[in-house]
């Protein structure tokens, strides 16, 4: 079971993780980007020690970067390992879903190769994912055609233990994007070659010709070269293989485009802003079929002749499956892995957005009408659905008129009138008491199963999973589209559901409750679980905790009073 502070701590590394990798493609030089690869590793992948070998012409590996301890990188940097050991080492040990870790009870037999290795000290593990010492971590690197261009070596990670899921996911995805950065650098070390070679005397000019046709023409990514100025400018004029074969359209129809006919229109903006020379941007171009890819575009000018006119070269390279990583990951770290739903985080997140902190005059009136709000006892209260999903955030004040000309949405005789930063926001408003007086807002709904926890302890975790996932499902089922439905954790949920009255907050708890109590079958066994709604309503002045506990408090209310009423039955 995750704990509540591993969303954080994933989107903390996801973040740290796009940094480095996006930095991996500012290096200008093939040794610039080895260092990157290194110290990116360092600074946001967790590990204390990091190097990079890569395979020489000869086929042997050489120490080519090193980070993370200056006294080990001078000892080691530049030495050479053959690559019979090293095809010993990744084949040894234990395969990693694409990474190879040998542990110390193997890797003793090893202590006496070629390879250049580093040698720390510690105590022995005290637990099984402790990290050792003499523990060994490798991440392979291969070019596109399958070609092993390197490896990474990593050592002493900070938390002192073997990395887990997560951990090895994003050393393996920067591994392949530090492959792809490794070959981009050297396919930019190639490119300035040709470009320094076609500014040479007129009699060079033609062997540099071939090899940049070569270049260009063979590159495993997408290159183009455009006009650069007058009426057609940024007209493709000739494009290679790898981008007609991306974008699935041939040479002779790419020739009646520039790049602006065919980036995505929401990514346009991001064109335009991409500077010709160095210019670097990553966005949507469209395919034949009318779907989109995402690439990453870097521009160059290169001339002619001497004199002669300018052109625009673009590299673009195939960036869709980080992207998709990058969106698996997000989701990963926003969404609760049992039910699919969003996780507590995550609720802050969009619970959050909806609030504003007011001006100290005008608070005062909210935590006024909140407090009129939540008085009186919670009996059976619910929220029902209203014209508009969560998503939607109709621009409704109180009583559901619409916010005033000034932006604000407060009731008849609120004190003060804000300025300054608030000018522009539509407040959240709770409805001032229980009755439901037409005022319309964002009511929360806290969600407590009962008899939860005698389903897992009966008949164990397995057929508790099982209810938890139909519970998400019923309640996902018994809202609107709009609406947010979210596992806060263990066996509480939590539903956020805008423009609703008191009353119609009410009908829709009596619902939900209603289409959680029908048995759920799992392994062929009927078991039965109930629950308890409390609703808060959110409201600008408050925070995100501060409604959650609000409708937390309430629900164990309910709790207490259908206790006593169960009791008084019996």
């Amino acid at each position: 079971m995750e704990t509540e502070s591993e969303p954080y701590v994933r989107l903390a590394t996801l973040r740290q993780l796009h940094q480095v990798v996006a930095e991996l493609n500012t290096a200008r030089s093939l040794a610039d980007t080895l260092q990157t690869v290194v110290d990116g590793i360092v600074r946001g992948l967790g590990y204390e020690l990091a190097c990079v070998n890569l395979v020489r012409p000869d086929g042997d590996l050489v120490v080519a970067a090193f980070a993370g301890d200056p006294a080990a990188e001078a000892l080691i940097t530049g030495r050479v390992g053959s690559r019979a050991a090293w095809e010993r080492r990744l084949t040894m040990g234990e395969d990693w879903d694409g990474l190879r870790f040998i542990p110390h009870t193997e890797g003793w037999v090893l202590l006496e190769d070629d390879v250049p290795q580093w040698h720390t000290e510690g105590p022995d593990p005290r637990f099984e994912d402790e990290w050792h010492p003499e523990d060994r971590l490798y991440a392979p690197m291969y070019a596109t055609g399958g070609e092993l261009l390197g490896v990474i070596s990593v050592d002493r990670p900070r938390n002192g233990r073997r990395p887990g899921a997560w951990g090895r996911e994003a050393l393996q995805m920067y591994a392949f994007q530090a492959a792809i950065a490794i070959s981009n650098a050297r396919l930019r070390a190639n490119m300035q070659r040709a470009l320094v070679r076609l500014e040479r005397e007129q009699q060079a000019l033609r062997a540099s010709e071939e090899s940049f046709r070569q270049a260009f023409e063979y590159a495993p990514s997408g290159m183009a070269i455009a006009e650069m100025g007058g009426d057609q400018h940024g007209r493709l004029l000739r494009t290679n293989d790898a981008l007609c074969r991306l974008l699935g359209r041939p040479a002779s129809v790419l020739r009646r485009y520039s790049f602006s006919d065919l980036v995505h229109p929401e990514d346009i903006g991001t064109l335009l802003r991409t500077s010709a020379e160095g210019g670097r941007a990553e966005l949507r171009l469209g395919r034949r079929d009318g779907t989109y890819v995402w690439v990453s575009l870097r521009n160059s000018v290169v001339a002619d002749a001497a004199d002669g006119p300018r052109f625009l070269l673009t590299h673009v390279e195939d960036i869709e499956e980080r992207k998709r990583h990058e969106l698996q990951l997000a989701h990963r770290a926003s969404h609760d892995s049992l039910t699919g739903l969003p996780n507590s985080a995550e609720l802050r997140a969009r619970l959050g957005a909806r609030l504003c902190r007011r001006p100290q005059s005008v608070r005062a009136g909210a935590v006024e009408a909140l407090d009129a709000a939540f008085e009186g006892r919670a009996e059976g209260v619910g929220v029902g659905a209203g014209e508009h999903g969560y998503d939607g955030f109709p621009a409704v004040g109180a009583g559901g008129a619409p916010p005033g000309p000034d932006g604000f949405d407060f009731p008849a005789g609120f004190p003060g009138q804000p300025e300054g930063p608030y000018d522009h926001h539509v407040h959240t408003v709770a409805p001032a008491s229980e009755v439901d007086d037409g005022t319309k807002g964002l009511a929360v709904l806290f969600c407590d199963l009962d008899g939860f926890k005698s389903i897992n302890d009966r008949f164990g975790h397995h057929t508790g999973d099982a209810v938890l996932i139909e519970v998400a499902r019923r309640l996902t089922t018994g809202v609107r589209d709009g609406d947010t439905v979210a596992r806060l954790g263990g066996d509480e949920f939590v539903v956020l559901a805008d423009g609703l009255g008191a009353a119609d907050a009410a009908d829709l708890a009596v619902r939900l409750r209603n289409a959680i109590i029908p048995p759920i079958r799992v392994d062929g066994r009927a078991v039965r679980v109930g629950a308890s709604f409390g609703i808060g309503w959110a409201s600008c002045g408050m925070s995100a905790d501060e409604v959650l506990r609000s409708a937390d408090q309430r629900m164990y209310i309910e709790k207490r009073s259908r206790s006593k009423a169960h009791h008084r039955a019996g």
